[in-house]
């Protein structure tokens, strides 16, 4: 803003006023877009009003001013709609995670919990692979299965696992974890462990929606890789 000089004391007590929104009496001040937006044309035409005749404002430093004002504005709206976008997205989102209670859902991790025996695992792979490897492990970290699962495309795969370890023999239902192993040309190929599990309940949390898989506990809604 432009200095202003020769001015009385009452001129700035004046120019204190308009800033602070107090013309002799006491009034309750807000935080509004509309109370700032009063306040700044208040101010700006107390400069006016009091300005030096010597030395005036020049057009630009008002036009610069009230430019200002208008990008601070502009950006108090933005913000409103973003929160509205923003609400609008959370409550879509609840009721998409809603609509998957009962569905089987693929996350990262290596939980393979067997019941009945039966379990079911999946995989998530960078590149293609010609010789894909499971291993599985019970809950003590001993490997009780060994199983080529052949080749796979690029992209996720499931498994299912009937409990058996490498000899044949039925395992007892309960907690065990697995891992997979893939190659190319004898070369390694990324393969991230991807979970299965059947969504029972759905609820709010700080960071969005977390689903509840059983054996397999709680996920983030946002975690979830493939609905099956």
């Amino acid at each position: 803003m432009a200095s202003v000089t020769n001015n009385t004391s009452s001129n700035a007590a004046d120019i204190y006023a308009a800033i602070n929104g107090t013309s002799g009496t006491k009034t309750t001040t807000t935080s509004t877009a509309a109370d700032m937006e009063n306040r700044f044309l208040t101010l700006l035409m107390t400069q006016i009003k009091n300005q030096d005749p010597l030395n005036p404002m020049d057009n630009a430093a008002v036009t610069t001013q009230l430019a200002q004002l208008n990008t601070v504005n502009g950006i108090e709206k933005l913000n409103g709609t973003l929160s509205q976008l923003l609400a609008g997205y959370n409550e879509a989102q609840g009721l998409q995670a809603a609509g998957i209670i009962g569905k089987n859902v693929m996350v990262a991790g290596n939980s393979l919990p067997l019941a009945s025996g039966q379990a079911y695992g999946g995989a998530l792979l960078d590149s293609a692979a010609d010789a894909v490897t499971l291993t599985v492990k019970d809950s003590a970290g001993k490997v009780v299965l060994t199983q080529s699962l052949g080749a796979k495309d690029a992209g996720s795969f499931y498994f299912a696992w009937d409990g058996k370890d490498t000899d044949g023999k039925q395992l007892a239902d309960g907690k065990y974890t697995f891992a997979v192993d893939a190659t190319a040309a004898g070369k390694k190929v990324t393969a991230t462990s991807m979970m299965i599990g059947t969504v029972s309940a759905v609820a709010r949390s700080n960071g969005g929606f977390v689903l509840d898989l059983g054996a397999q506990g709680d996920v983030a809604f946002k975690d979830v890789q493939q609905i099956l």
